[in-house]
Order: C-alpha cells, then structure tokens, then sequence
C-alpha cells in the first residue's frame, strides 16, 4: 500500500509528497512532519484525509477486527466445549435393570455370607439359639403369607440382636463402596458405576443420601416393586432413589 500526503510547507510547486510505506509515514509523524490536520491518501482510499481522521478509521477497524477475533475465540471455544460434552453424553451408557439386579443379587451374595458368619458368632457366643432360628425359618418357608410364622421369626431368641447388626453391616457396606468407589463388589463385576447429575463421583454426603432413598425404594417391594420396575421405562433407567437424589448407574468409560 503506497501513501501520500499533502505538505502545507510547500508554497510554491507539487505539494503532494510520495509514495512513501506506512513505516516512514509514522516516520514523518514522529518527526512532526506530519500533523493531526495533514491530509493524506493511500492507495485505494475513496479521497484524502485527514492524518487523525485515518487514524480514528484505523483504530476503529482494529477495535472492530478484536471483537471479531474476540467473538470467533468464544465461538469456537463454547462449539469445541459442546462438541465435547455431546460426545461424552453419547459415551454414556447407563446401566439396564437386568445388570443392576445381577450386581445387587451378588452384593447380597456377599451380605449373606457375611450374614451367616455373623449367626454363626452368635451362635458361638450364645446370643442365638440356632435350632430355634432354624425352626422358625422353616416354618415361615413353609407359610410366607402368614403373620404368625412371621412374628415367629421376628421374635426368635437373638433375632433382634441379629437384625441390629445385620442393618449396622449392610449400610456400612453400601455407603462406604459407593463413597469411596462409587460402586459395591457387585457393581464392579459387571463394571457399573454410580455417578452424580453432573457427572462426578458420589461424596459421602451424597453417599449417604442415596442408600438412605434406596431403603424407602426397597419399601416398594410391598407395592409389586415400582421403585425399582421404573428402571424398565425410564430412558436414563434410574430407579426411585436415582431420581431423588439425581444420580446415575452407568457403564464404566473404556479407556482408549
């Protein structure tokens, strides 16, 4: 781009001075040659100018130039973060009833042989009566419906003392798996994970919550299971303690 300009010092003769690169023009500024009211042209400029009028053009057009370079950063910034996240959600692959029940039948597997080493302890120690447990465990077999037979069962020498710590060994056992790993010996099996709304492992808090919310799901029980059939409909295939505390049980990721 070749500039010129008009020198008012000139009386006599062509006052037009050039062609001259931008460089010696800011030359001839910093030596005062040039002022703000000089006129000056370039090559492709509709008419001259004024120095400080093609200054505030230019100032005005690398402002301009900025925020669009600024606009097309963000831009591209938030699509490449949304890209992401799309893919990540795409990645996701949550966790069906038929896997979820498998992993609870075999952290309940674990609980019951830790259940029966525990009958067995107070057996050995004479809080139990085992014959008398094992009766009344026959007798509710053979009539489940029956209040008696329950009750039978429930007061059984022992029972309370059993049931007590039974309680104390499964919460612990849930919380603290899923606090630290965010999956029980069941889950990891068949590599499935609990993870928050956002994504993120659970924290005792959220720990805590989620095992109290899935006793009153196992409550449903009662009522043909509904906590736990909602997984079958549920396109995130949550159960009702899932959507109360907004978490998720999903696929492990496999890494590349």
């Amino acid at each position: 781009m070749k500039w010129f300009f008009i020198d008012e010092s000139i009386t006599d003769g062509e006052r037009r001075q050039g062609p001259y690169s931008i460089e010696e023009i800011h030359e001839f500024v910093s030596q005062g040659k040039i002022t703000e009211n000089t006129l000056v042209w370039h090559s492709g400029d509709e008419s001259w100018k004024t120095w400080k009028e093609h200054q505030e053009i230019s100032e005005k057009a690398e402002k301009a130039n900025l925020e669009s370079s600024r606009d097309e950063l963000l831009q591209s910034t938030i699509d490449a973060l949304l890209k992401e996240q799309v893919k990540e959600y795409k990645a996701l692959r949550y966790a069906g009833f038929f896997t979820r029940a498998l992993a609870f039948l075999v952290d309940n597997l674990i609980l019951g042989l830790a259940g029966g080493i525990i009958l067995f302890a107070l057996g050995s120690m004479g809080v139990m009566d085992l014959e008398s447990i094992q009766q009344a465990m026959s007798n509710y077999i053979g009539n489940p419906t029956s209040n008696e037979t329950f009750k039978q069962l429930l007061e059984a020498p022992g029972m309370e003392t059993f049931l007590s710590i039974w309680t104390i060994v499964q919460t612990i056992y849930f919380i603290v798996f899923h606090a630290i790993y965010s999956a029980t010996p069941g889950k990891k099996l068949f590599h499935i994970h609990v993870e928050t709304h956002l994504g993120e492992k659970l924290t005792w808090g959220s720990a805590i919550a989620r095992y109290l919310c899935s006793v009153l799901t196992q409550l449903t029980l009662l009522f043909y299971g509904l906590g736990y059939l909602i997984v079958c409909i549920d396109p995130k295939r949550r159960a009702l303690h899932d959507w109360v505390v907004r978490t998720f049980v999903v696929y492990d990721k496999k890494e590349n």
